[in-house]
């Protein structure tokens, strides 16, 4: 062990050394060495208990799927691979693990199930994909996450995605060190989660007559009836898969508002009459749950039915977005003013909120909340998502709340990648993966002290303009990558080019299995006699030179591996025929004249990237 670990060199982050596994989220502390150990044929695994067996069923499937045998065997005796639940590391806390790689074998040690499922993540990105003998380098790792909660969200009541697909989200997410998964289950547009003692929550609720066509601010449907809601077993079978995987399912129902679904299914629990709708076009229904002792009695039971089917610690419970014109106009909300002492509408959506985490708590419940559920005037004990920033998060902090952050734009996930003249139908606006990996959750405003409120950060996807899984996965990849880095990794050894050049075999691995994706754009480096223009990433798909040279060297790259990379010269959109790029292009530029490239990536699977172009305005050569 010894003599092994004398070969071993650190890899600072901004290094490009050819020999370092390409890994995201960076750990913490790497050394790679020049030896290697090479895994042959078949073979054992050491485990003793549940999580060590549990992390080494999946290390089996990953040199399975390498053409590698492998056998679980108890103990540590003649094995290859080491696995050890029972650090007592107190530097690695709860997730953090060492991962060992030498001539004597692979060992992973942690203080838990969930610190080895992270040396296991770790370890798979540092085995080649292959079929036969796999060499992999000496190796230390020391890491452990920079935040507790590092959260991934998913709204299934705009559109509804099966079983199979929620689990593939989940499988991702738990590969890059994201462990929370929000469940985003009931909206205006569909309730999605079983209620045995409300059985027509899923049967009319879960169903909308149609849903809207066209951009934000259409009043077109389809005129589709659609339909989705998951059964217990179902909800039973995901939690169990996270659970597997170290991810927290947090459920999500939301209260008092965007729950005309609910209304629609029983019209009491509404202020008025109804009749109530399903609601067809995206945004927000006026129609809210009445604050009755009636509906305080529904509530209880959906979340002891809820906490029955997720046995984590919290239910998310919404608060955001409330209309309160049918409160306005209810003599039951004026009497209840009345006797609970409330001078306006939103002390009473405060009322409603602590009236639904004492609920919560009966069940054992920590209740989380948008941010607006701080001037409802709920316990400490809550927890406050802050999709309005910073000045949401710090408040929230300074009161003795604990935060996830969630910025509206940074981490919303539904916005553009780039220019929407090439982004699928989407609500607009823009985030792309550098905005993501840019974000720092920590709010600078904020002492030691405060800072410790902030739990982490949380990206939300939601599903108006996503009906498909390509789509979802489309909207997902790569921002989720940069989401577990500035998750997982420490601010200081955050470096947006290094970044970049580890994206690469994450988007290959992608492609192997037929994932969606959104492709980086290809970038250009220009070098003149006169100026040198570095490597470019445009937002909006052009970027504008001026230079002062009749000729300039053209150099193209693409992040994925294996790209081709097609490019044109004479401004128009390149294709699948023009020209394929090899070796860096002399282009030769005329005086007072605009030079225009454009280059797109195809991947080997046919699938092609958006165009990005560079316009070079040239001027008089002195």
């Amino acid at each position: 062990m010894g003599a092994a670990l004398l070969l071993l060199h650190s890899i600072a982050p901004s290094e490009a050394c050819a020999q370092a596994p390409l890994l995201v989220p960076l750990p913490r502390e790497a050394s790679f060495g020049v030896g290697v150990l090479a895994l042959r044929s078949t073979i054992a695994i050491g485990a003793r208990d549940a999580n060590e067996r549990n992390v080494a069923s999946f290390i089996a499937a990953a040199l399975h799927s390498r053409g590698i045998g492998a056998s679980i065997v108890p103990g540590a005796q003649a094995v290859t691979v080491h696995l050890s639940d029972r650090a007592a590391d107190p530097i690695l806390g709860s997730e953090g693990y060492r991962l060992r790689v030498d001539r004597s074998g692979i060992a992973i040690a942690a203080n838990s199930g969930a610190g080895l499922f992270y040396g296991f993540q770790t370890l798979d990105q540092i085995m080649p994909f292959g079929h036969g003998t796999i060499s992999l380098p000496f190796t230390l790792v020391v890491d452990w996450p920079r935040y507790r909660w590092r959260g991934i969200h998913l709204d299934v009541s705009r559109h509804f995605f099966g079983v199979a697909v929620v689990e593939r989200y989940i499988d991702l997410a738990a590969r890059y060190k994201l462990n929370v998964f929000h469940w985003h289950l009931t909206d205006d547009q569909g309730w999605r989660v079983p209620i045995a003692r409300y059985p027509l929550l899923t049967n009319t609720g879960g169903c909308r007559a149609g849903t809207q066509v066209g951009g934000e601010g259409s009043t077109q449907t389809d005129g589709k009836r659609y339909c989705g809601a998951y059964t217990a077993a179902e909800i039973r079978a995901v939690v169990a898969y996270a659970r597997a995987r170290y991810v927290n399912v947090v459920p999500e129902i939301e209260m008092p508002g965007h729950s005309v679904e609910a209304l629609a299914a029983y019209p009491w629990l509404g202020c008025a009459n109804g009749p109530y709708r399903v609601r067809q076009l995206w945004g927000v229904s006026a129609q809210i749950f009445c604050p009755t002792e009636r509906t305080f009695g529904f509530i209880d039971d959906v979340v002891r039915e809820v906490a029955g089917l997720f046995p984590g610690p919290f239910v998310h419970i919404g608060g955001d977005e409330v209309p309160k014109d049918s409160w306005k106009a209810n003599a039951g909300v004026a009497a209840l003013m009345r006797r609970e002492h409330l001078r306006t509408l939103e002390e009473v959506q405060g009322y409603f909120t602590r009236r639904v985490e004492r609920i919560a708590l009966r069940y054992g419940r920590r209740i989380a909340g948008w941010d607006e559920i701080v001037g409802s005037g709920v316990s400490r004990e809550a927890i406050v998502m802050a999709w309005h920033g910073n000045d949401a998060a710090t408040a929230a902090a300074r009161r003795g709340n604990d935060v996830v952050q969630s910025p509206d734009g940074t981490l919303y996930l539904d916005a553009d990648q780039g220019n929407p003249d090439y982004e699928p139908l989407g609500i607009g606006g823009l985030t792309t993966t550098e905005m993501v990996y840019d974000y720092d959750p920590a709010p600078r405003s904020l002492n030691g002290a405060e800072q410790r409120h902030i739990l982490g950060p949380q990206a939300n996807l939601w599903t108006e303009y996503v009906p498909t899984a390509s789509h979802l996965f489309y909207m997902l990849l790569p921002r989720e990558l940069a989401l577990a880095a500035i998750a997982w990794t420490p601010q200081q050894r955050r470096n947006w080019p290094d970044f970049t050049r580890r994206l690469g075999p994450q988007l290959a691995r992608f492609e192997r299995e037929g994932i969606a994706f959104r492709i980086p754009l290809v970038t250009y480096s220009i070098a003149a006699s006169r100026v040198a223009f570095g490597e470019q990433q445009p937002e909006e798909n052009t970027t504008t030179l001026r230079m002062n040279a009749r000729q300039a060297t053209l150099s193209l790259d693409e992040v994925v591996p294996d790209a081709t990379i097609h490019f044109t010269t004479d401004g128009s959109r390149p294709t699948t025929r023009s020209k394929i790029y090899a070796t860096p292009a002399q282009l030769t530029l005329a005086p007072e004249h605009a030079t225009v490239v454009g280059a797109m990536a195809e991947l080997p699977s046919g699938r092609i990237s958006a165009p990005s172009f560079l316009r070079i305005e040239s001027g008089a050569v002195p």
